[in-house]
């Protein structure tokens, strides 16, 4: 009698299918950190993580309740996450490292920088009523000083690799108005300049800049616009009832517009790289507008401060600031909150053309 022998698989099988799983994602994140293994980040308190903790500066937030919501207070202006935070999560890379904290050296600079200060503008001048901090010029000299200590550690080849696979994200503009521009009592730039003069001003100075960044071996630019100021706690404070300052908003538009068309200018001039402008304005303007499809239901204050629309003193040491912290668009007088940093970040991420232009940051990694 002739017996068929039927092939059985092995037990084992399903073991080696769970281990082909695992080496797949362990690939996939493997190639992910390869396209973009750092983030390197250059503004103001919008996304400083620590830098004015270690600076002779009144503009601090290391104290509770900032990062009420996160890792406590350290030094970031907000109750938890910035845009940045959540960026370097959407891109699986770490946290960038303050770059004035004494701890970030050795190999910790390979995981990225943050080299952003509170009261920093594009202008040397700006912010100076607040004490000390890296301005922008300053903080593409600390980025200098970051390259020299990496050249020690990674041989020429590998270093431009890396650079050219990271991500540089760049955030100013609003200090050259809220604490330059708009503040006449203490800076000439509104006699001397018309608002799309000194719009014009800052974008030479930021183009200067940015081609700095790009002779260093940066390849890879997420450039963000200025938000609606007028909208602020702060500046609402000053406003009729109800109302923004539409002035403040008004003459932002030389300055976003001019942004953009850099970008387009840039792109156009360097090939092998990417500039990529972020409709900040746009997208803050949506959530202010419609707070509702969003999920917020308080817009024209702070959750923390003090005086008029919670934005005339902003959050002071160990204030009780609101439970609601995710209804509210704005945490304090000038920043928003991690809720709506989130939005921020995931139309940054995800976003069309409109909002974030020409391709957004998730199309830039591919890159």
């Amino acid at each position: 009698m002739m017996i068929t022998m039927v092939k059985q698989q092995p037990l084992w099988s399903a073991a080696v299918l769970l281990l082909l799983l695992l080496s797949l994602q362990f690939s996939t994140q493997v190639a992910r950190s390869q396209r973009v293994p750092a983030i390197f980040c250059f503004g103001d308190s919008l996304i400083d993580d620590g830098n004015n903790n270690f600076l002779d500066s009144i503009a601090k937030s290391n104290y509770y309740p900032y990062g009420i919501d996160f890792r406590g207070p350290t030094g970031r202006f907000c109750n938890g996450k910035t845009i940045v935070d959540l960026l370097a999560e959407m891109l699986g890379v770490s946290y960038p490292q303050p770059f004035a904290d004494p701890g970030s050296t050795g190999s910790k600079i390979f995981s990225g920088v943050n080299y952003a200060s509170a009261a920093a503008g594009i202008l040397d001048e700006t912010g100076q009523n607040y004490g000390q901090r890296f301005s922008l010029s300053q903080q593409v000299l600390n980025f200098e000083t970051t390259l020299s200590q990496m050249r020690t550690m990674a041989n020429g080849t590998t270093l431009s690799r890396y650079l050219a696979k990271s991500i540089v994200i760049m955030v100013f503009g609003s200090n050259d108005y809220l604490n330059n521009y708009l503040m006449p009592s203490l800076y000439p730039s509104s006699y001397n300049y018309s608002p799309p003069d000194f719009a014009n001003l800052l974008l030479n100075h930021y183009a200067r800049q940015i081609l700095a960044l790009y002779s260093l071996g940066l390849r890879k630019f997420f450039l963000a616009g200025i938000g609606p100021l007028g909208c602020m706690p702060n500046q609402r404070a000053l406003a009729p009832p109800g109302r923004c300052l539409d002035y403040d908003n008004q003459i932002l538009g030389t300055f976003n517009e001019g942004l953009r068309a850099l970008v387009n200018q840039l792109n156009g001039n360097h090939p092998g790289s990417i500039f990529v402008y972020g409709n900040t304005y746009g997208i803050f303007g949506d959530i202010l507008n419609n707070p509702a499809t969003y999920g917020f239901s308080v817009v024209d204050r702070g959750c923390c401060g003090l005086g008029r629309n919670q934005g005339q003193i902003t959050c002071l040491p160990m204030q009780m600031p609101c439970l609601n912290r995710n209804e509210y668009v704005f945490w304090d007088a000038f920043h928003p909150t991690t809720a709506a940093n989130v939005i921020l970040a995931q139309t940054a991420f995800y976003g069309p053309p409109s909002d974030c232009y020409p391709i957004n940051v998730q199309q830039m990694a591919l890159i």
